[in-house]
This record gives C-alpha cells, sequence and structure tokens, in this order.
C-alpha cells in the first residue's frame, strides 16, 4: 500500500510538472532551431553535429515521456527530483559538447540547472548540480585540451587545446564560480521564499481560525449558559433524592451513574465556556525563563512524563512578557501535555526560546511522537476535535482562546510518523532604555 506524501511532497510533485513541461518546451525550442540550421548550413563538418544533436533530442523527448508514465507511481518524491535535475546536468554538458565545448554558447544552462534545484531542493539539491556541473564542465574541457575529445561544430582556432593553459583555467574557474555563486544566491532567495510563504500560511490560517472559533464561541456561549442552569437543578435534585431514599444497591449504582455524568457534563460545559471566553485575566511582568522552568519542572515529575520522557531544554535568560501567570502556565501545560500524549513509549520532547526580529518571544515544544497528517493539523484547533480516544477536544481551543487575548499566536508543523513542533508567539516587553 502506497503510504500518503505530505504536503512538502505534493508541493514538490506541481513543481516537478511545470519542470517536465518547460523541458518538453526546450527541447521542442531546441528540435525547431535545429532544424532551421540545418535549411541554412550546407557543409560537410555540420552534418555530424546535426545527427548527434537530433539523436540527444530524441533522447530528451523519451526521458520525458519514461518520467510522464513515472510520475503518478513515485514513492520516494524527494529522490526522483534529485534524478531529474542530476540526469539535466548530463544532458546539458551533452549540448554544449555538440555545439562547440570550450567556445560553446550554452554553457549557462548549467546556472539554469542551479537555479531550478534551488526552487525544489533548496540548498542542498543547489550545491550538489553545481557541484556536478563543474565536475562535468572541467572534465571536459580537460579531456578536449588535450586531445582526447574533440568538439563538434566548430575546428580550427576555437578548440581549447589551441588556447593557453591559463585562458582555459580561467573559463573553467569562471564557469565553477558561477555555479557556485547561482548556486548560494538561488538558494538563498528560495529559503527565504519558502520561509515567507510559510509564514504567510500560517497567517491565513490562524485569521481563518480565528474567525471560525469566534463565530462557534458567541453561538456556543449562550448555549452552554442554557445547559448549565437546568444541569445544575437535575443534579441537585438527583442528590437530595439519593438521600432521601432507602438504600438499595441497584438504585445508588444508577443514582451515582447519573450524577457522575452530569459532572462530566458540567465540567464540559464549563470548559466550554472557558474556550468561549477566557476567564478575565490579571497581566503582570513576568520572567519568562523562570516561568518556563518552573512549569517544566513541575511536568517532569507527572506520571506521564516521570522516566519516560526526556526533556531538553534550549532557555534564554532575562526576556519579560506580560501575562496572567494563570494563563500562562495553563497554556505551557496543555502544550507539554500534547506533545507527551503524543509520544507511545518512550520519547523527548524539544523546548527551545528564541527571539523574533519583530516583537515577539517564541518557544518551540518539539516531540518526537507519532505527528499528524495535514488534514488533522487544520483541525486541531477546533472545538470538540480530538485524536485520542479519552479527552473532549478542548484543550487547544481553550490555550488558541486564550493567546488571543494578549495578542499572540500558536502556530504547529507536522508530519506523519515525525513528530510535531508548537511554536508558541508571546509578545515580549523590551527592557526600558
Amino acid at each position: 500500500m502506497k503510504s500518503p506524501i505530505t504536503k512538502h511532497e505534493s508541493d514538490l510533485l506541481a513543481k516537478l510538472k511545470w519542470l517536465m513541461f518547460a523541458r518538453v518546451l526546450f527541447t521542442t525550442m531546441l528540435l525547431g532551431s535545429t532544424i532551421i540550421l540545418q535549411l541554412n548550413e550546407k557543409t560537410s563538418h555540420m552534418a555530424k553535429s546535426i545527427l548527434v544533436l537530433y539523436g540527444l533530442i530524441g533522447v530528451i523527448f523519451l526521458i520525458s515521456f519514461i518520467y510522464t508514465l513515472m510520475f503518478n507511481h513515485i514513492k520516494r518524491v524527494i529522490l526522483f527530483t534529485y534524478i531529474q535535475t542530476g540526469i539535466d546536468t548530463f544532458i546539458v554538458t551533452l549540448i554544449i559538447f555538440v555545439t562547440g565545448s570550450f567556445s560553446s554558447i550554452f554553457s549557462f544552462l548549467y546556472l539554469v540547472v542551479i537555479i531550478y534545484s534551488s526552487m525544489l531542493l533548496y540548498r542542498k539539491g543547489s550545491m550538489l548540480m553545481a557541484v556536478f556541473c563543474s565536475l562535468q564542465y572541467g572534465i571536459m574541457i580537460d579531456l578536449e585540451y588535450y586531445g582526447i575529445l574533440n568538439p563538434f561544430v566548430v575546428g580550427g582556432n576555437f578548440v581549447a587545446v589551441n588556447y593557453a593553459w591559463s585562458q582555459v583555467l580561467y573559463k573553467i574557474m569562471i564557469t565553477m564560480v558561477a555555479c557556485f555563486a547561482v548556486a548560494f544566491l538561488s538558494s538563498l532567495l528560495a529559503e527565504q521564499a519558502r520561509k515567507t510563504k510559510k509564514e504567510l500560511l500560517a497567517m491565513e490560517e490562524h485569521v481563518k481560525r480565528v474567525e471560525k472559533m469566534a463565530a462557534v464561541g458567541e453561538m456556543g456561549a449562550g448555549l452552554a449558559h442554557e445547559i448549565r442552569n437546568p444541569l445544575a437543578s437535575l443534579a441537585g435534585s438527583i442528590q437530595l433524592l439519593k438521600d432521601d431514599m432507602n438504600h438499595n444497591s441497584d438504585k445508588d449504582k444508577l443514582m451515582q451513574i447519573i450524577l457522575r455524568e452530569a459532572d462530566r457534563l458540567s465540567s464540559l460545559v464549563s470548559n466550554f465556556l472557558l474556550f468561549a471566553k477566557p476567564s478575565s485575566s490579571k497581566p503582570e511582568l513576568i520572567e519568562l525563563d523562570k516561568a518556563l522552568m518552573e512549569t517544566i519542572d513541575l511536568f517532569e515529575k507527572d506520571n506521564i512524563c516521570l522516566e519516560k520522557i526526556s526533556i531538553y531544554k534550549e532557555i534564554t535568560p532575562g526576556i519579560r512578557i506580560e501575562m496572567d501567570p494563570v494563563h500562562l502556565r495553563q497554556v505551557l501545560w496543555n502544550l507539554f501535555l500534547n506533545a507527551a500524549e503524543a509520544i507511545d513509549g518512550d520519547g523527548f520532547i524539544n523546548i527551545k526560546m528564541y527571539s523574533e526580529k519583530n516583537k515577539y518571544e517564541c518557544i518551540e515544544i518539539g516531540d518526537d511522537g507519532c505527528g499528524m497528517s495535514y488534514e488533522t493539523m487544520r483541525s486541531i484547533f477546533d472545538p470538540f476535535f480530538t485524536t485520542k480516544k479519552k479527552g473532549t477536544g478542548l484543550g487547544l481551543s481553550i490555550v488558541h482562546s486564550i493567546l488571543e487575548t494578549y495578542d499572540s499566536r500558536l502556530d504547529v508543523d507536522s508530519e506523519e510518523n515525525a513528530g510535531t513542533t508548537f511554536t508558541l508567539r508571546l509578545k515580549r516587553i523590551n527592557p526600558p532604555t
């Protein structure tokens, strides 16, 4: 059974479709220009190179056709992307060789491959393609210089063997430097674009979530109040009946079940009211590192964590926020609890503090648990949504509502079987200057 692909792999597949289309379009243009060249050039030394060029064009079309057949059956998307871009570097090398090698004007195609590699595979992929391009170009020109390879199309004084070694080396070095410079710059831009896109998507999800939760909270708050009053009367009446009745084990058992379920329903209503309208706060200046460490120390002593989960901390001292300490502990405890419950057996939780350039201080809480699918991740803040066997599905909803009152934010990033990371963004209070 094919495992579901991640959102990142889905985005990568969409980009690969465009790359495959662009490759076919480029090859079609190359075929057209080759036909025009053949019609205009009648010299014999062009015939062999044009035949080789036709063969190369046919190979590219064949490879593109194979890619299309494989596309819907790919299991390892990233590996498939590396293979495609790696093969493209070899195709570019052949194009350069066929069109004159040292004197070819098509060496810029290496840079094109590196640029779209950075868009698909980011820094690691673009640097690897820069290495491939540099090695292939350097080896090809060296072999031409020593007379082992004879380039097509050109002759006479335009081959590398007729140039001084310093000039040949200079061109090789310039090409290599260009490859790595473009790889670094394009990957830097690609990383920044990916980060910006991720932040925009997170903000968009946050806005949608706030609007949906506000509507649900407003509607549910009135309903919860209407349920709470008759529920209290019902529980009180049952208790009075229980006290007045003669002892009967079967009836007592039924009364206990009614009272227990009434208490559970009352607790659920109270939690929902807390989500709909968080309790009034008493904000005060808090040393975030101290408050965080206090909550971690308590959590490490809890049964769910004790001797099963290791907590790794990276805490930044001297950061202050303005928040109700009770609300802060409630938010942190809920997030720690979620991380611990996602871990089956032994595991670890990473807690890291860092500052953003804007007004926020971030706390990352990551675990190595079961993770979540993209669809689940979009629903975890919805009231009463839960993937646990026990639970009301209100914990994260309450956390979200509390943070909204402090102009703060909670984001989540997760991958199935790879863990989850919650990022808590709290408004930082800068010390007076």
